[in-house]
């Protein structure tokens, strides 16, 4: 057992390493894309199913209520921790319209729209994310596996080279903190971390 901990946690330890190396640039242009887009009054609205939709509620709550002093609150909204709103459109319409209905009704041109999905072949997400990015707004999506369709409608799509969810979703924690962290940063704070 204490070989299969040590094992799995090297992995992890080396997916998110490599994932990084790889992306740095290019998250560090995203930060810059989202930066300017909170500077305008944009609000932030995440989303995603599953353990997903944990890391979308984790991101939008880090942005809301930041636990690092000096850190500013910023407008963010989980599109997926409404259950009676899901449900709702699940059962009347379609569940692969639960968050492009959200945004139709909410969302505003300068506003950021960040999907969450493992295989990045989630309906729901994809949907949103491509509707999003016709109404005017900054579209970001994590993603593992080879990206799936989320690749296509994204403006900005972090893709995780790895089939273990698992390693997916770890490596997807680091990454909405580093945006997190980021951004504040991008936004003139001092980088406290």
């Amino acid at each position: 057992m204490i070989v299969s901990i040590l094992k799995k946690a090297q992995e992890s330890a080396s997916t998110q390493l490599a994932f990084f190396e790889a992306n740095a640039a290019r998250i560090a242009g995203c930060v810059e894309a989202l930066a300017a887009r909170v500077r305008e009054g944009g609000r932030i609205f995440t989303m995603g199913n599953g353990g997903s939709s944990c890391d979308a509620q984790h991101l939008a709550v880090e942005l809301q209520h930041p636990i690092i002093e000096k850190r500013r609150a910023l407008p963010a909204l989980c599109l997926s921790s409404d259950a009676t709103l899901l449900t709702a459109v699940g059962n009347d319409t379609d569940f692969a319209r639960a968050f492009v209905d959200q945004l139709e009704l909410l969302a505003r041109p300068a506003d950021v729209a960040i999907g969450i999905s493992t295989s990045g072949a989630s309906a729901n997400v994809n949907r949103a994310l491509k509707r999003a990015r016709q109404l005017g707004l900054l579209t970001i999506g994590f993603a593992g596996r080879d990206g799936g369709p989320l690749v296509d409608v994204c403006e900005h799509c972090f893709v995780v080279p790895s089939w273990s969810i698992h390693r997916i979703q770890e490596t997807h924690t680091i990454l909405l903190h580093v945006l997190w962290d980021q951004l504040h940063v991008a936004l003139g704070e001092d980088d406290v971390l």
